[in-house]
């Protein structure tokens, strides 16, 4: 990431690095010509306009010096005049057509790599984070640099360019007083803007942060729709986000009124300078040393400006807030992936799928381990399910085994590998996992099926569907397999999502399972059908189960119960409940339950 301001902020160092590259982009001949055409046009544009003023003179003068001359010559000069105006609009629109890819491609490219690098994140940062509040300030981010793009290349240099041209023409053909006014209101203007938008800067920046808590709590209410209505808080929700729209709608208040002074003082430096410069023609024209001609010129001249110098100010004053919309994205840019691939990683090898943990340790907090010292062996092709209370570590061994997290000591291997010194990329490749709480995407309930595997044909969704005990099920909706799911699945009930989750896993046909509490949503008719389908899905892979309900485990190979990130206990479902240790108080107290109800 190029260097910021010394207060951490994006500053105008940083704006010239951040979009040098898309101006010029290194692979891209066909952006790069339409860079080099964008800016022949909008020089053309520029030196046309310096024209105007005199045909415009011209006219006048004409027109002033007799009838006789003007019925000839102000019409070709009219015609002229037209045709400058013409031409100068014809040059500006064919810029604004011809440079349209490269800022829609600029904005294209940030929006991909942003969207990346929030995959590298670390899944703490996701957990910490507001979606909303996340959209948000890309939207706001990419729409900046897509207007940044086409402000500084052909607003500043352009306008730079024009107002040293009308000061040499001004120099060249009045006397020094109309160059020097001129100047001075484009040196005060300029002063002015800059000072006035450094202070409402700030203003900006305040409703920049109140408007991401709006979008944050708007959709954080919206995704938690359920719990909303079953604890009747719409009136609460409602209440918090009037009182975020109420901050909102105080520092939008201020930065419009803020805006509003900006504007009067630029203005008003304007109107002083057009006054001055008039007030010295009118002079020179009593003086019989300018034409009524050179009085329109003087005053196109300065009118013709007065829109650069206007667009000067927007420029840099939308630049300025463009910066500050930039400033929560590029700090979304500069938080490093807290996992990264070792530059030396090699794809995972393929093998049969043994995992080890070897005296791991790891905790979300330094102050408190989760695990210590933790060991725990899943030879290949076997099923080995983990049991304990909630806070035991059990969802910790899937997100280490994930790499989600980097252990702090000890290492994770898998046929011999440590998971640090292969691709992320291959390992989880390798690696397939039903969650407790599926999420779904707001796409089709076969979509979310052919997710396992993008690409699968038709009948290998169909039959990941059917041993998942859930073909049926979709075959029977109104709308087949075409079903929307609703956001994050809400239209589905959780045993239907775990089944999606289910078929998912199945058609991308991992070499290791892991089924976190994967039938805890399934009534028990349904669950006992689909356990058969697990056992055939589990044979002779390595498979993690976490379980809860111990009915489903008592087939696995081995059964280690978690204790404060230990293992307590370990063996068969028989052996365990042979030495009536704590699985078989657990065992014992899940028979009672079910005999109860």
């Amino acid at each position: 990431m190029a260097s910021k301001a010394a207060d951490g902020r994006p500053g105008w160092s940083w704006l010239v690095r951040t979009v040098a590259p898309a101006l010029w982009p290194a692979d891209g001949a066909g952006l790069r010509a339409r860079v080099v055409t964008a800016l022949l046009l909008v020089l053309g544009a520029k030196l046309v306009a310096v024209q105007i003023p005199f045909f415009y003179k011209a006219v006048v003068d004409g027109l002033d010096a007799g009838a006789n001359q003007a019925a000839t010559l102000p019409v070709a000069v009219l015609l002229a005049y037209g045709g400058a105006r013409l031409a100068s609009s014809l040059f500006t629109n064919l810029r604004e057509a011809v440079f349209a890819r490269v800022a829609q491609r600029a904005g294209r490219s940030l929006s991909l790599r942003v969207f990346r690098h929030l995959f590298e994140l670390p899944l703490q940062f996701h957990l910490e984070r507001r979606t909303g509040e996340l959209s948000r300030a890309i939207s706001r981010g990419v729409q900046a640099m897509t207007f940044l793009l086409g402000m500084v290349l052909f607003n500043l240099a352009p306008t730079a360019f024009e107002f040293l041209l009308v000061i040499g023409i001004l120099l060249w053909n009045y006397h020094w007083s109309f160059a020097l006014i001129t100047a001075a209101t484009i040196v005060g203007y300029a002063v002015f803007t800059v000072v006035a938008t450094e202070w409402r800067t700030a203003f900006r920046r305040e409703m920049n942060a109140r408007d991401n808590d709006v979008a944050g709590r708007s959709v954080d209410g919206l995704l938690n729709y359920e719990t909303v209505k079953t604890f009747t808080n719409e009136a609460y929700e409602a209440e918090r986000l009037d009182r975020a729209l109420g901050e909102y709608e105080d520092a939008a208040v201020r930065s419009q009124t803020s805006l509003a002074a900006l504007n009067f003082g630029q203005q008003a430096i304007v109107a002083l300078g057009v006054t001055a410069l008039m007030f010295n023609a009118a002079l020179g024209v009593v003086a019989g040393t300018m034409t009524v001609g050179d009085v329109v010129l003087v005053n196109a001249f300065i009118l013709q400006l007065y829109q650069p110098l206007n667009i000067l100010g927007f420029v840099y004053r939308e630049v300025k807030q463009s910066l500050a919309d930039l400033e929560h994205l590029t700090g979304l840019l500069d938080v490093a992936p807290a996992v990264a691939d070792a530059p030396d990683a090699q794809p995972l090898r393929e093998g049969p799928g043994h995992v080890r943990f070897e005296q791991v340790r790891f905790g979300y907090d330094p102050r408190r381990p989760i695990l210590d010292g933790f060991d725990l062996d899943l030879p290949a092709g076997r099923t080995l399910a983990v049991v304990g209370g909630t806070g035991a570590g059990k969802s910790t061994l899937v997100r280490l085994l994930c790499r989600f997290y980097d252990v702090e000591a000890g290492r994770i291997a898998i046929d011999g590998q440590d998971v640090r010194a292969v691709t992320q990329a291959s390992l989880r490749g390798a690696i397939g996992v039903v969650p407790q709480d599926t999420v779904l995407f707001n796409d089709t309930i076969g979509a979310n099926i052919a997710y396992g595997r993008p690409g699968a044909a038709p009948a290998e969704i169909e039959r990941a569907a059917a041993t998942a005990q859930i073909k049926g099920f979709i075959e029977g909706l109104p709308d087949g397999w075409d079903t929307l799911v609703g956001e994050r699945g809400l239209k589905l009930s959780g045993g239907e999502k775990q089944r999606v989750a289910i078929a998912r896993m199945v058609l991308k046909d991992p070499r290791i399972l892991v089924l976190d509490e994967a039938t805890s949503a399934l009534d028990t008719v349904t669950e006992r059908a689909l356990q058969t389908a697990i056992r055939q899905i589990t044979r002779d892979r390595t498979s993690l189960v976490i379980a809860h309900r111990l009915s489903t485990i008592v087939d696995a190979d081995r059964i280690v119960v978690m204790e404060n990130g230990r293992v307590v206990e370990a063996g068969t479902h028989a052996q365990l409940l042979a030495q009536g240790g704590r699985y078989a108080h657990l065992w014992n107290d899940q028979q009672a339950e079910v005999a109860a109800s």
